[in-house]
């Protein structure tokens, strides 16, 4: 039986390594080993007295804000703190997301996102791009988001595409200027993403209809939250998101900001299509108590995070807990579990590289023991502290 972590001589004659136990593939769970090299995976080989421990993609977070203590309107170095600390979460893909404030620090985070992404060491996870979470969403729905929302116009647009660092843009469609700004990002390759809305039905499949016909792709930004709800005769921006083909959602599945029934619906309804994220705050890793979101007061409570008026502030999650709350509260199976924390998310973002255990892939991997606690994480072919 081979150790987890022991290093082979691959069939590439480069150095390899293996890792030995239960592989959660996109169908099965195979017990096997995985055999890599620093940039991709070589082979998966049964071995049908592999260990009880599981062997997982690694997890691609698309809306985080901070941990233990960062936030990303801090700065490069708080960057790298908050994604080391995902890191050790099992997240080896992330995109550090903005808040509303004034549009020059929203302007100043992406560049710091920028300069993060290069500056990240081998002992940090992929800084894939930077998700803009505001402030291109509705003064009416603002839910943990401060006051500071401008219009998307074509000026300010095209600064945010200038930075060549973002991946995914928050929008609440029913704005002035909306359409041409979903067009201008949908063809720079930007994931269009409705949230912070009070678009109706129609103005949510006018943004779909808009987004597609421009090349582009479209999802929810924290699909039930921040949003209207489904009703009878009022159905809302969630039944078209959730209705067409050519949608993806993501969803902080705490079980606060979304019940596990509903998240049940959502899953019966876009399947591959739905995607975790955590949406941490920097109070993620540190103890109930006082503190900040986007310069606001903040209260961490039994796992909760509010603003003072009891308004749902983000959240403490991180991915390894979604990934066990899918086991347990929302009753998925290992493959699909995994897939909601690490393929729905890479075909989302475009990252056919990785997301999967399969040849030719990148060996971003995780480790973790029976009750899917993480043992180990590894990126591009190196096990990390």
């Amino acid at each position: 039986m081979t150790t987890s972590g022991q290093m082979i001589s691959g069939k590439t004659g480069s150095a390899a390594g293996v890792l030995s136990g239960q592989v959660i593939l996109a169908d099965r769970v195979l017990p096997g080993r995985v055999v890599f090299g620093s940039e991709a995976i070589h082979e998966i080989v049964p071995e049908p007295d592999a260990p009880r421990r599981y062997i997982l993609p690694g997890f691609i977070d698309g809306h985080v804000h901070g941990g233990d203590g960062a936030d990303t309107m801090d700065g490069v170095a708080a960057i790298h703190r908050l994604s080391r600390f995902h890191l050790s979460h099992g997240t080896t893909t992330i995109l550090p997301t903005t808040i509303t404030r004034p549009w020059n620090d929203v302007m100043s985070a992406l560049r710091a996102v920028a300069e993060a992404r290069t500056g990240m060491s081998g002992n940090g996870p992929d800084i894939y791009g930077a998700h803009l979470e505001g402030p291109f969403v509705s003064p009416h729905r603002l839910g943990a988001q401060p006051p500071f929302t401008v219009l998307p116009s074509p000026e300010r647009v095209a600064e945010v595409l200038d930075t060549g660092i973002v991946r995914v843009v928050t929008i609440a469609p029913e704005l002035e200027h909306a359409d041409t700004a979903m067009q201008a990002f949908a063809r720079a390759g930007v994931r269009v993403s409705l949230g912070h809305t009070v678009a109706g039905y129609e103005t949510a499949m006018n943004a779909i209809c808009t987004v597609c016909a421009a090349g582009g792709m479209i999802g929810a930004t924290h699909l039930f939250n921040a949003m209207p709800a489904v009703e009878g005769r009022r159905p809302g921006p969630i039944t078209a998101l959730m209705c067409s083909d050519d949608t993806w959602a993501e969803m902080i599945f705490d079980t606060h900001h979304v019940h596990p029934a509903s998240f049940r619906l959502a899953e019966r309804m876009m399947g591959g299509r739905l995607l975790f994220v955590t949406d941490a705050m920097r109070g993620a890793g540190q103890p109930d108590g006082p503190s900040q979101l986007g310069g606001q007061d903040v209260e961490i409570r039994d796992g909760v995070v509010r603003l003072p008026d009891g308004t749902l502030a983000g959240s403490i999650l991180t991915l390894d807990v979604a990934f066990r709350n899918a086991l347990t509260a929302g009753g998925m199976s290992l493959p699909k579990a995994s897939a909601l924390v690490s393929a729905n998310p890479a075909r989302w973002l475009g990252l056919h590289d990785r997301g999967r255990i399969a040849p030719g892939l990148r060996p971003d991997l995780l480790v973790m023991d029976e009750d899917f606690q993480i043992l180990e994480v590894w990126t591009r072919g190196r096990r990390v502290s």
